[in-house]
């Protein structure tokens, strides 16, 4: 049947920053599709609320993403927890807005250590046991930040137009292992990170196509598609969940370039 192939029935997903948000929205669709979730964040107390409320098939490990051994220790508890490793959301990120030329060079490390070095040491860690089960997922969250210039985001975008970079590497690096590696491109979407939105500012993304901005649950099922086999053939791929700012953005740009 067509929808078999979103079954993740058997398998195990690591996520990042899964306390809340958008990887907890992640964790509980994947969790609902049959697999075993190992929800890993520095939010010791939201991140067991959430794994408690998922079930025994949901397991919580305090992470640093940018602490190699912290990776390590993830890939031991899934492995010894569930048996196997199948799939990798790396959805842990922090934000910052500040001008260029007033930007600190030790906040632009940081945004640069969780956002980038992060999902890195996660694909390398992850990497032996997907190969050892015979195949593997990789999904990578990078930001609209990641696909077009904005004015305050010069760390931010630059660690998540890094993050493209680095998951079209490894999909071609890993697709001989049987690994895929995949990105999901969010818009602005109703999060702890992004300003909190009220009626009086959600206005603000009236000009999108879709006229609105997006909310947690519009992402995590494009998360599962990447994670299933609904999307077997499909690695180097970058999907915009926008509600159509990058196409926006490219027909002004193709309008303002024609003769």
């Amino acid at each position: 049947m067509i929808l078999d192939a979103f079954s993740l029935a058997g398998r195990v997903a690591v996520i990042t920053g899964a306390a809340r948000g958008q990887g907890a929205a992640d964790a509980r669709l994947l969790a609902a599709a049959g697999c075993a979730i190992v929800a890993t964040d520095v939010l010791e107390d939201e991140g067991e609320a959430l794994c408690a409320e998922i079930g025994e098939r949901a397991l919580f490990v305090h992470h640093d993403v940018t602490e190699e051994s912290g990776w390590q220790r993830v890939v031991e508890e899934a492995t010894s927890t569930f048996g196997r490793l199948d799939i990798l959301v790396n959805n842990a990120g922090i934000h910052r807005t500040a001008s260029l030329l007033d930007e600190d060079p030790v906040a632009f490390g940081r945004i640069l250590a969780v956002n980038l070095i992060g999902p890195f040491l996660g694909i390398r860690a992850v990497a032996n046991a997907m190969q050892q089960g015979g195949r593997g997922s990789i999904v990578n969250i990078s930001s609209v930040a990641g696909i077009r210039g904005l004015a305050g985001h010069s760390s931010y975008g630059s660690s998540k137009w890094g993050l493209r970079g680095l998951s079209q590497t490894a999909a071609v690096e890993l697709g001989p292992l049987g690994i895929r590696v995949n990105t999901v491109i969010p818009g602005a979407i109703d999060t702890a990170m992004m300003t909190p939105l009220t009626e009086s500012t959600a206005h603000r993304f009236a000009h999108l196509p879709l006229g609105r901005h997006g909310e947690v649950d519009e992402i995590a099922p494009v998360v599962l598609f990447l994670a299933s086999d609904a999307s077997s053939y499909l690695t180097g791929a970058e999907i915009a969940v926008d509600g159509g700012m990058a196409a926006m953005v490219a027909s002004t740009a193709q309008r303002s370039s024609s003769p």
